[in-house]
């Protein structure tokens, strides 16, 4: 299989991903226009991590994770209503901490990739995550979003109109069932944190196999030591609910980044990484509190375009580049319209729901 390599823009887009296979790193390299090479040189001076802000973020993250973490644990003995609280804020911080690892996982938080290393797979352990897992699959999506013809890896499922329309009725009740919002949101973290995160692909390297070993008995031994010493019941009361809700919260930016209406899908003779991250990746307008929460993801088309920006520039970038602002923007009540969204129409460029198949089939026949 050919992969794409992309760089932040520093000259081509093909960028160094040590993790993917060899093989499949010498792909074809998509030509863009000359409107859109100015864009690399207005990115440049942001992908430059600053050690000072990486090192407060890491304090004004996990410390407050910790502190509210004890602070749920101490509330148990007075009322649960109260460690609800502390846990759904928790969760928030939990969300927060991810954005840091995500951002270890580029090689951005930290000039020293050692350093994102060792950041990323403390976080890791933190969140579920296995680190070098995590990262390879992440690059796939970043080299492949958007793309018809290379789907399935570090993505969420989806078909276009025809594909779906050619499946079996167990196959459709299957797809069914993954897009329903109940098994997505509902089970989706559950699968992903006690399943896909914890076993191994097929095709994984050496290094990453031993890194999920290491990752579930670090997992293993930490609730442990916890349950030892807090209460098995404490602890599944308190980092169940932070889990699931983190969880949720994860799945849900991941969603709607690339699943709004008039998005961007194209085949591999047509599809374009410029264009797929413009055009195929959301700027979610956030309240300030929660852009602050998700460390400034719902800047995601720019973050496609650059994944060596650090997450606290991202909001720079934006404000000080007003083209930035021309694509498609989505706020917490227009990104709840993304929930009907099921296929993708490639006649009409758009997602549809399933109640429109029944009229494109009637068309087809």
């Amino acid at each position: 299989m050919e992969w794409y390599r992309y760089s932040a823009f520093r000259g081509t887009l093909c960028e160094q991903f040590d993790e993917l296979p060899s093989g499949e790193c010498e792909g074809k390299r998509k030509i863009i226009s000359e409107e859109q090479n100015h864009w690399k040189k207005d990115l440049v001076p942001f992908q430059q991590s600053d050690l000072k802000k990486s090192l407060w973020q890491i304090v004004n993250t996990v410390a407050p994770y910790f502190m509210l973490w004890a602070a749920a644990y101490w509330s148990l003995s007075v009322s649960y209503w109260i460690t609800l609280c502390f846990v759904i804020l928790a969760a928030g911080f939990a969300v927060r901490m991810f954005i840091i690892f995500h951002d270890c996982c580029h090689d951005s938080f930290f000039g020293n990739r050692n350093a994102n290393l060792i950041v990323g797979v403390f976080t890791g352990l933190m969140t579920f995550f296995p680190y070098y897992q995590w990262k390879h699959e992440h690059a796939m999506h970043h080299a492949t979003s958007s793309n018809l013809s290379r789907r399935g890896i570090g993505d969420i499922w989806t078909l276009t109109v025809d594909e779906y329309l050619a499946l079996s009725t167990f196959r459709k009740m299957g797809y069914r069932l993954y897009r329903n919002p109940l098994i997505m949101f509902g089970l989706g973290p559950l699968y992903l944190f006690f399943v896909v995160y914890r076993v191994n692909h097929k095709r994984a390297g050496r290094k990453e196999r031993w890194n999920t070993y290491a990752t579930n008995l670090g997992l293993a031994g930490i609730v442990s030591l916890l349950c030892w010493w807090l209460g098995w019941k404490s602890v599944l009361l308190i980092q169940g609910p932070i889990l699931y809700l983190s969880g949720i919260a994860g799945i849900w930016l991941f969603y709607v980044q690339h699943q709004f209406e008039e998005t961007y899908y194209e085949k591999e003779d047509v599809w374009n990484f410029v264009s797929a991250a413009m055009e195929g990746s959301s700027y979610y307008k956030l309240p300030k509190l929660l852009q602050w929460m998700t460390g400034n993801i719902g800047f995601h088309h720019i973050h496609h375009l650059s994944s060596r920006i650090p997450n606290y520039y991202l909001q720079q970038v934006c404000q000080r580049n007003a083209y930035m602002h021309n694509v498609s923007s989505i706020d917490l009540r227009t990104s709840l319209r993304s929930l009907r969204y099921r296929v993708w129409d490639e006649e009409k460029k758009r997602f549809v729901g399933f109640s429109d198949l029944s009229i494109r089939k009637t068309e087809k026949c």
